[in-house]
């Protein structure tokens, strides 16, 4: 997979995600149209971080998990806790569906988003 595609669709979803957040979320279609953006957006971003992982020479990370953990390591995120949070937030959604869950990961989006963009930076700063 090509790093500056895959940087690419990140920080695109990301903005999607950002976007779909500054709306006001007053009906349930919406808020699960917010959780699928962030699903998206994580899902490129542990992605993003296999593919410069690859790039940079470093061991190959086959996991999500392990993909978070390489790029806490190289300095691309800042906190592991936040990202494992997220994963945790995204595999909830992605295996499960319960309304209570779902409103739960939909509070926790904003704060999602600083360290999205940080690792988007990171990444787009590591490519060049």
């Amino acid at each position: 997979m090509n790093k500056m595609w895959i940087l690419a669709d990140f920080e695109n979803a990301l903005i999607q995600l950002r976007s779909a957040l500054s709306q006001p979320a007053n009906c349930d279609l919406l808020r699960a149209g917010c959780i699928q953006y962030f699903e998206f957006t994580f899902e490129l971003a542990w992605k993003a971080i296999k593919a410069a992982s690859r790039d940079a020479g470093l061991p190959e990370c086959l996991s999500p998990k392990a993909c978070l953990k390489q790029a806490f390591a190289s300095g691309w995120v800042d906190s592991e806790e936040v990202w494992l949070e997220m994963l945790e937030a995204r595999n909830r959604m992605s295996h499960t569906y319960k309304v209570k869950d779902a409103l739960t990961v939909y509070d926790s989006l904003p704060s999602f988003i600083p360290p999205l963009m940080g690792l988007c930076s990171a990444l787009k700063t590591a490519s060049t």
